[in-house]
């Protein structure tokens, strides 16, 4: 419910212990560095800085490329998590940049080739597209026609000159079809691209070509042409491929000394990345950070074992901050949730990361999520088929390193189980009451004929159990906010808040003076004094929130107190009373879209059944009447995927909605700072 405690290490070794400490640091990972220029007493803006011993920037230029290699081989650098730090030697990044443009070099030749056959077989499908145009013979392919992208010329030469013929032409991309022989002549017909008309024409009349009007009788000829272009363009597909295996090759023969290379740059830009939080003295090295409580004997071990115990390390608790540094420092925030709670964590982090010591809201997240999907997506079929997607699309994404894809999928298969539960609860299995209700027919309720049960028998009912479970979730964000201020000792806030225990009295004023209109048929109110009690009092108790805030804050603003004063208190507290009946109340009656979105799902349903029931057979209720003819099936696949993707897609944006706006706004403001370490499986900044 909490996040992890944390505590700051702020430490002094000696220059020569700086590369073992930052070794078992990095090997460690545990450390969230922080600027040790934020120390009282400016003391620490004297410091000499650490600076990289290495370019950083062209460390990160040379990872990148070797990437890009191992890319095109389908392979990823190797985890470096196990590599022996006290062997890290110096990089002559030079050297091995030379190296890399070695191999590129060794690669350039081969794309080059690749990129010029390329253009040819782009060139000759061009052609190939063009023939297919014409008739079976070739009827329409004259060289006069206007529109064609196409060269077409028949004529003879003399048959000596067709090795000589085919050598000139071979640079372009084209065909030249031999039609017949006659007296030593050979009758030729020549395709080419209009472009390469005049190239074309040189090379004819250097062999003699002799131009003639092509025959009226081509028949044949486009079977003929059409050969002969896959012929080549077999050719060209074979050599591309060819040359992709040789570049493939040279990178599969480096790829042991790429890794190598990768790891080797890793490790020395976060060694580097680390020593950039150190500062330096004459002889000693200082530096701070935090880290969970749990690891601190892990890490005072570590350095004191690194430097022969030649070190100075003093420990701070989060409470310290004021008194340790020149303003509040935030402390980092670490999730310690359980593996399955990372598509929910997923879902806080991108609204914001809790403060330091507040409630961390994932696993009540897991659950309000869960439950308003369900009721607004409620289908066994359909749930089973989203869970079928998240699971083929967690199988893709766990070859890939997007840990953001991945809980994508993993939030897929939990919400498609929480619409296969609610689905059986209500009978739905793709639409149809294959099943008996384990809850109550929502469909059968939406379609004007319930089957009756004690409490849901009316679209009033299902309004009522979303507006009972949205009262819950306000009343559980108004909880949260109350340990929060605990925690925090902000006690004028916790009593005289809009979200405090004043603003959750006239909350729960306000809740029973609505259920008791409702009992008595909208015609009466609670007795004046209880009303009185319920919502009265808080209301005018809340007026104190002004003056005590004021009087509280005088002595660091200096305010005077005048009639004006008054005025704003006044004012001051009129707004907060309207801002806390409207909101509560829009809050409350917002959580009906999930009865609305449920409703929805069921009736887009019911259209496409009764649509199916006109086409042919069944029943426009979805129970089983009649057989339905194929049509009707089609549109019930149909309309079922429409709805999948439709009502899918909108019952997940409206559980996030409500969960950010309705929940989240009571109790959490997303302004802390996550706990950040660096270590060998450190992400890219």
């Amino acid at each position: 419910m909490f996040t992890s405690r944390m505590i700051r290490l702020f430490a002094v070794v000696l220059d020569k212990d700086a590369e073992k400490v930052t070794a078992d640091l990095l090997r460690r990972g545990v450390m969230h560095f922080i600027n040790i220029t934020r120390i009282k007493g400016g003391w620490g803006d004297a410091l000499a800085e650490v600076g990289p011993q290495v370019n950083l920037a062209k460390i990160a230029e040379m990872r990148k490329r070797i990437d890009g290699f191992l890319g095109q081989i389908d392979r990823t650098p190797k985890d470096i998590g196990e590599i022996d730090l006290t062997g890290r030697g110096a990089l002559d990044l030079d050297g091995e940049s030379r190296k890399l443009d070695q191999i590129a070099g060794g690669q350039q030749e081969i794309r080059e080739r690749q990129r010029v056959i390329q253009q040819e077989i782009l060139k000759l499908e061009d052609i190939r597209r063009q023939v297919e145009m014409f008739g079976a013979g070739l009827q329409g392919i004259r060289p006069s026609t206007q529109y064609s992208f196409l060269s077409v010329r028949f004529g003879r030469i003399r048959m000596e000159r067709r090795g000589e013929l085919d050598g000139d032409m071979a640079d372009f991309p084209s065909v030249a079809l031999k039609v017949g022989e006659e007296n030593g002549d050979l009758h030729l017909l020549v395709i080419s691209m209009k472009r390469d008309s005049d190239r074309i024409e040189t090379i004819l009349k250097k062999v003699g070509w002799v131009q003639v009007d092509l025959p009226s009788v081509t028949t044949g000829m486009k079977e003929d042409v059409s050969k002969d272009l896959d012929a080549k363009l077999d050719v060209l597909n074979r050599e591309q491929e060819g040359l992709r295996g040789k570049a493939r090759a040279i990178l599969e023969q480096h790829s042991g000394e790429l890794e190598a290379l990768w790891a080797r740059l890793r490790v020395n830009e976060l060694f580097y990345r680390v020593q950039s939080f150190f500062k330096r003295t004459a002889r000693a090295v200082v530096f701070t950070g935090w880290l969970p409580s749990s690891k601190k004997s892990l890490i005072n071990e570590d350095i004191r074992r690194a430097t022969a115990g030649r070190c100075y390390l003093e420990w701070h608790e989060p409470q310290d901050s004021l008194e340790w540094t020149d303003e509040k420092e935030k402390v980092p925030v670490q999730f310690r949730n359980p593996g399955f709670l990372a598509p929910f964590q997923m879902l806080v982090s991108n609204f914001g990361i809790p403060e330091y010591g507040t409630v961390d809201p994932t696993p009540f997240v897991m659950v309000i999520y869960l439950i308003m999907f369900g009721l607004m997506f409620a289908d066994v079929g359909q749930g089973a088929l989203v869970v079928i997607a998240g699971v083929i699309g967690a199988i893709f994404t766990s070859r890939k390193k997007t840990g953001a894809l991945q809980n994508l999928m993993k939030l897929m298969i939990w919400c498609g189980s929480a619409s296969m539960a609610t689905g059986a609860l209500f009978g739905s299995y793709f639409g149809f009451a294959a099943l008996k209700p384990l809850w109550f027919d929502f469909h059968g309720i939406v379609r004007g004929h319930p089957h009756g049960h004690a409490f849901v028998n009316s679209i009033f009912g299902v309004l009522g159990i979303t507006i009972y479970f949205g009262i819950a979730v306000i009343w559980m964000g108004l909880l949260f906010n109350w340990i929060n201020l605990v925690k925090k000792r902000r006690w004028e806030e916790l009593a005289l808040d809009k979200g405090g225990i004043l603003g959750g009295w006239i909350y729960g004023g306000g809740i029973y003076t609505a259920w008791y209109m409702v009992r008595h048929g909208y015609k009466g109110f609670p007795d004046f004094s209880l009303l009185m009690l319920l919502v009265g009092v808080p209301a005018l108790l809340l007026f104190l929130r002004g003056p005590v805030h004021f009087f509280h804050e005088r002595k660091v603003s200096g305010k005077r107190f005048g009639i004006f004063t008054l005025f704003n208190f006044g004012m001051d507290w009129g707004v907060e009373l309207l801002e806390i009946f409207s909101r509560y109340l829009s809050n409350t009656l917002s959580f009906m879209r999930v009865a609305g979105l449920g409703i929805a799902h069921v009736s887009l349903m019911s259209a496409f059944f009764e649509i199916a029931h006109m086409v042919g057979g069944g029943s426009h209720q979805g129970a089983a009447e009649g057989a339905y003819t194929i049509p009707g099936l089609i549109v019930l696949v149909f309309g079922n995927i429409m709805v999948l993707g439709l009502e899918g897609l909108s019952a997940g944006i409206q559980s996030l909605r409500l969960n950010y706006y309705e929940f989240f706004t009571k109790f959490f403001h997303g302004t802390g700072e996550l706990y950040s370490p660096i270590s060998l499986i450190s992400r890219d900044d």
